[in-house]
């Protein structure tokens, strides 16, 4: 009798096929870049004028201090020759001179004045405060050339306002534009009276922002408003009194229209009253040495740093940092 053979092997299990791996979407980068293309093109227009007028002169103007070039004619190689030749001009360095007089005489009666006012518009006493905060912001916005007008009205040598003041009371006339202190007066005194509103403003926002609790807490102990003052206030005001005295010097050592429009290119008698700027824009456009007014104005740059950095360690030193 013939056995059937049973097969006792296990049955194959059929395996599930790999699920068809399906592409990886493509990235949507032509989407991303439509999304964003409206906010490159809204701040494009800035960074395109900064390139012209911004990033493109002051690269020229440090190509140019290498080269001697009146404006015409080709350009001449000249190496170091331009900045050697700065560091033995005599009128360079009286120019510097004359711009930290000036800068001087302007600047240490303009941070006092302005923390007094900013300390009378903060007080509660004073009323009508917008009325005095425009007043006082509204030179720093005039023309600095109607300003300088009014102001050589004012100093003039023969028909001056101040002239004419001085002999109603007896006293003698007084040659404003043509002595070297009273010239470098007259011009801090237009700078003084054009920036003292802006920089008042300044520390009257910094005034407010000191929290009321620390007087009020000063005052329980006894203390002063004169006390509370130099005290509180001021050393509170030392990162404010800072950025004053850097943006003071900044534009203290670009000092141009005033002395240009009162004493004209040459800085009145004895250069006197010529600044960095001004003796800039003569050797430029006045005798026409392009190459050394590039040299010029990069040894004003280099001659900026060094006393913001100075005004800096002066204000905030170590152990006095507010």
């Amino acid at each position: 009798m013939a056995m059937s053979v049973i097969d006792s092997s296990p049955a194959p299990v059929a395996t599930p096929s790999p699920a068809p791996v399906s592409a990886r979407p493509p990235l949507r980068r032509s989407n991303t870049f439509w999304r964003v293309l409206p906010l490159y093109l809204s701040v494009a227009p800035f960074y395109l004028l900064f390139a012209i007028f911004g990033l493109f002169p002051l690269c020229f103007s440090l190509y140019l201090a290498f080269h001697k070039w009146d404006g015409i004619g080709a350009m001449k190689y000249v190496g170091w020759n331009q900045f050697a030749y700065l560091l033995t001009d005599t009128y360079f360095w009286q120019a510097i001179v004359n711009t930290l007089e000036i800068w001087l005489l302007a600047t240490l009666p303009m941070i006092g004045i302005s923390v007094v006012l900013a300390f009378l518009l903060a007080s509660p006493l004073v009323q009508r405060k917008g009325f005095y905060r425009v007043a006082f912001f509204l030179p720093h916005i005039t023309s600095v050339v109607a300003i300088a007008l009014v102001f050589g009205s004012l100093f003039s040598n023969q028909f001056g306002l101040l002239n004419a003041l001085l002999t109603s009371l007896g006293l003698s006339r007084i040659a404003w534009l043509s002595q070297p202190w009273s010239m470098k007066i007259a011009i801090a005194t237009m700078i003084l009276w054009r920036s003292i509103g802006y920089h008042a403003l300044i520390f009257m926002a910094g005034i407010q922002s000191i929290p009321v609790s620390l007087n009020e807490a000063a005052r329980i102990d006894g203390a002063k408003s004169t006390q509370i003052f130099f005290h509180i206030t001021l050393p509170l005001l030392r990162p404010i009194m800072l950025f004053t005295i850097v943006t003071s010097t900044i534009s203290g050592m670009q000092v141009f229209t005033e002395p240009q429009v009162l004493l004209g290119n040459d800085g009145g008698p004895g250069r006197a009253g010529m600044t960095i700027v001004l003796y800039l824009y003569q050797q430029a456009f006045g005798s026409y040495h392009f190459g050394y007014g590039a040299a010029i104005g990069w040894g004003l740059f280099v001659v900026i740093v060094l006393f913001s950095l100075l005004n800096w360690l002066l204000v905030q030193r170590p152990g006095r940092r507010a």
